[in-house]
């Protein structure tokens, strides 16, 4: 059999196990985008960081996070700040990252405590609630 046929049936049999409801082109124009955790959770891109492992080589500290922000006019402001409230958080993960000893496990009290401070200073008022996810020093 031909090479460029089976790479082109391959490629129909995968667009017919597509749904249809993939190819449907979205009400208005709009691309909306999923949001997971309900209505007033704003997710966070995760933030990484380079530590010293137990062995002295180089290792990476990555941090996931999220908000809950309840009251629609903060979380408005929430959504416009949101790059300068990820910049404060690289930039508090990153001087964690390089103060933690090798072999040492992050401290997850101190990292929320520390991001949830510069979240109410970036909005200028507390009312968003840090969700921390996963803290992972590889």
């Amino acid at each position: 059999m031909d090479r460029r046929r089976l790479i082109a049936f391959a490629a129909l049999g995968l667009l017919a196990l597509t749904p249809a409801a993939a190819w449907a082109g979205e009400e208005g124009g709009e691309k909306k985008k999923k949001k997971t955790g309900g209505a007033t959770y704003l997710p966070i891109d995760p933030v990484t960081a380079t530590l010293v492992r137990g062995d002295g080589r180089r290792g990476v500290l990555t941090v996931e996070t999220g908000l809950d922000v309840p009251d629609n006019a903060l979380r408005t402001r929430a959504e416009q700040l949101l790059p300068r409230i990820r910049a404060a958080y690289v930039q508090v993960v990153n001087i964690y990252g390089a103060g933690l000893s090798p072999g040492t496990p992050p401290n997850a009290e101190y990292l929320s405590r520390e991001l949830q401070r510069q979240t109410d200073i970036a909005l200028g008022r507390p009312g968003a609630h840090l969700l921390l996810g996963t803290i992972l020093a590889n």
